[in-house]
């Protein structure tokens, strides 16, 4: 039986089907392109579609003998959230009801779902544990919370089975440098910092020099690509064997600051990476560090990248030999 991932064209995607591939599994993708890359999806199954095509949609659950679904399709950026909030609604919330209902039809009932941090708005407490209270500061922090109502509710009405994976600042490529992060327009800190490096900027912005932080500097929670795609596979296993739905932090469990970040890209490149001080953004909180502890006890989850010097190093292996990203 195969495993469909939705949205696995996409950056954590396509390292989750290539990590799927590695354990054996028969994957098919579905993704309509918008964001993602064809060219990053190998050795799949794949269609070109939208989780709002219904015919399309029961067309590859009629083709196929699909077992569990991996669910990444989304829009995903904070801002374009905020500025953009129905767009969210639509691409996020109705497009996961579209996908639940044809997988209810089909007889498709285990779903591993890409939640995120954002669901818990502030943080009342460092480290963040799964049952935190969730207030989203944004559209689309809210709408992914929806959806993990969504599938709480079809399990006791329909027997749904989840997992939802709320994860932290996903970095770093494959290992073997085939496939990485490329997105447009590009928003997360290592990538930008490495186009510094690569030339392609005249430097990093630094939005905030007195948080209450030692170095005054925001601290974020990185994760590498792969170990989330190894949560991924850890959750489907979840499923098979307990058919109970969870909802699990991955993080690293410790913070590094924006300016750790840049001292190591530049020791990682060997570039000097300019910097420039830019006022606060508002809305971003001066620490975000999950507690994954659940995920390491439940579903015996062991990170293998943990240092930030690894997560950038791959990451600049990937952006050295596909500096204008993927061709297509």
């Amino acid at each position: 039986m195969a495993i469909l991932v939705t949205g696995g064209a996409g950056y954590i995607g396509s390292h989750t089907s290539a990590e799927l591939i590695r354990r054996g599994e028969d994957v098919i993708v579905v993704d309509n392109l918008r964001t993602g890359h064809r060219s990053a999806v190998k050795g799949v199954r794949f269609y070109e579609g939208d989780l709002m095509d219904r015919d399309f949609l029961d067309d590859v659950f009629r083709t196929n003998t699909i077992e569990a679904v991996i669910h990444f399709a989304a829009s995903s950026l904070v801002g374009e959230s905020v500025n953009k909030p129905l767009d969210y609604y639509q691409n996020n919330l109705v497009a996961s009801h579209s996908l639940v209902s044809a997988m209810l039809e089909h007889g498709v009932k285990k779903i591993v779902f890409s939640s995120t941090a954002a669901t818990y708005g502030e943080p009342e407490n460092i480290p963040i544990r799964e049952e935190d209270s969730n207030f989203p500061t944004n559209p689309y922090g809210e709408t992914k919370l929806a959806m993990e109502k969504m599938f709480r509710w079809c399990d006791g009405a329909h027997g749904l089975k989840s997992v939802s994976l709320r994860y932290f600042n996903a970095a770093g490529a494959h290992p073997d440098g085939t496939i990485g992060e490329d997105h447009n327009p590009e928003t997360h800190l290592i990538p930008i910092i490495l186009q510094v490096a690569l030339g392609q900027r005249e430097s990093i912005g630094i939005f905030g020099s007195d948080y209450p932080t030692e170095d005054g500097t925001c601290i974020r929670d990185y994760i590498h690509v792969m170990d989330l795609a190894n949560a991924h596979w850890l959750a489907l296993e979840h499923l098979r064997k307990h058919e109970q739905s969870e909802v699990f932090n991955l993080g690293n469990g410790k913070g590094f600051s924006v300016k750790e970040v840049i001292e190591t890209a530049r020791k990682v490149t060997g570039h000097s990476i300019p910097e420039t001080l830019t006022p606060r953004r508002a809305g971003d909180p001066a620490i975000l560090i999950a507690s994954s502890e659940k995920a390491r006890e439940v579903l015996g989850w062991k990170p293998q990248h943990n240092e930030l010097e690894t997560i950038i190093e791959t990451a600049w292996k990937w952006h050295q030999a596909n500096p204008q990203g993927y061709k297509d």
